[in-house]
């Protein structure tokens, strides 16, 4: 009798900026690595030479002038290769595989944000990802001027790369998009409060995940949104 192969799990984290995503996608890789789980731990745009040129390009002020269908079939060049290259074939050998940032981004940031569209957005998400999806999606969601501060901190000149200073009118826009996604995919898109500590925000993430991975059983957890 042979043993049954673990099944790959896809997690991806996403929300505005400043939300905490980074932080949050690593903790949960270490504690699952600590439980004896294989993590593969990434982020778009990148996760492969090709992913991180395109993301120097992407997030450098020195592109200011890209023009949004530009931006967007970037966004879909790099997703198409970390998808190849990394993602499906950390999935078939049973990984769970940690995203910071996947195509409910590029509908937010692109098809809101941008005002390209969402239906067109979606058309190149499925394209670029041969119809895979996420298992489970965490939205880390904070106010605005909070996360925006988290920004700035963060940023040597105040306003952050090309992304973040996108402006108001198009943070706004964007945070639209992430709720009419959440509100159309709620079984694989949970809401998550992300102000307080991180260990409290870490338990609330577990929460919505432990499903998916029973050895996080027994983690403190705290309401959701």
């Amino acid at each position: 009798m042979t043993d049954c192969p673990t099944k790959g799990v896809f997690l991806t984290f996403e929300g505005g900026d400043g939300t905490g995503k980074s932080t949050q996608a690593d903790l949960l890789a270490k504690r699952l690595a600590s439980c004896g789980r294989e993590v593969c731990r990434v982020h778009e745009p990148g996760g492969t030479a090709l992913g991180e040129k395109i993301r120097a390009l992407l997030l450098s002020h020195e592109q200011d002038d890209m023009v949004s269908l530009a931006e967007l079939f970037l966004y879909e060049a790099a997703r198409a290769q970390v998808m190849a290259q990394v993602i499906e074939p950390a999935y078939a050998q049973g990984k769970v595989i940690i995203c910071d940032r996947f195509t409910d981004s590029t509908v937010a940031y692109q098809g809101f944000g941008r005002e390209l569209g969402a239906e067109r957005v979606g058309r190149l998400n499925a394209l670029a990802t041969a119809g895979h999806r996420p298992d489970r999606t965490i939205l880390l969601v904070l106010d605005e001027k909070q996360a925006r501060s988290r920004v700035i901190a963060r940023s040597a000149d105040g306003r952050g790369d090309r992304m973040e200073s996108a402006g108001a009118a198009f943070n706004a826009r964007m945070l639209e998009g992430f709720d009419d996604i959440a509100a159309a995919d709620p079984q694989r898109v949970r809401r998550v409060d992300a102000s307080g500590s991180i260990e409290d925000v870490y338990g609330r993430v577990v929460s919505q995940v432990v499903d998916l991975l029973p050895e996080l059983n027994g983690v403190r957890s705290e309401g959701v949104l």
